[in-house]
């Protein structure tokens, strides 16, 4: 059974960074691609950045490209971390933060992580 749980969300001002991480425990979760997702009110979640199951090769939405980095260490055993290095952050980057799969897998959501960018 594959578990994920992000933290490391917060407030910032804009232009401000944030570190948010992802625990992803369960089999086989080392050789799954990942993505962050995020979703505002008035919006549908979507995936802003994805990785590979080696770390090597990594996407980008054009909002958050040069701006974001999505990275991962897989563990041997246990804990699979996935992170995502948000820098220069804008009002538009508010939302809640999930990580999953990518693509996703619906029974995977975890509760998400609140960033909220604001002078």
């Amino acid at each position: 059974q594959v578990q994920l749980v992000e933290s490391g969300g917060g407030a910032v001002q804009p232009g401000g960074s944030l570190r948010l991480s992802c625990a992803a425990s369960g089999i086989g979760v080392k050789y799954m691609s990942m993505g962050w997702y995020r979703q505002t009110p008035w919006k549908q979640r979507d995936l802003i950045a994805s990785i590979n199951f080696a770390g090597d090769d990594a996407d980008y939405v054009d909002a958050v490209e040069g701006r974001f980095t999505i990275s991962r260490v897989n563990a041997k055993d246990g804990l699979n971390m996935v992170y995502l290095q948000m820098d220069r952050l804008e009002s538009d980057d508010t939302a809640v933060y999930y990580c999953n799969t990518d693509p996703a897998t619906d029974s995977f959501w975890g509760q998400g992580t609140q960033v909220t960018v604001a002078s």
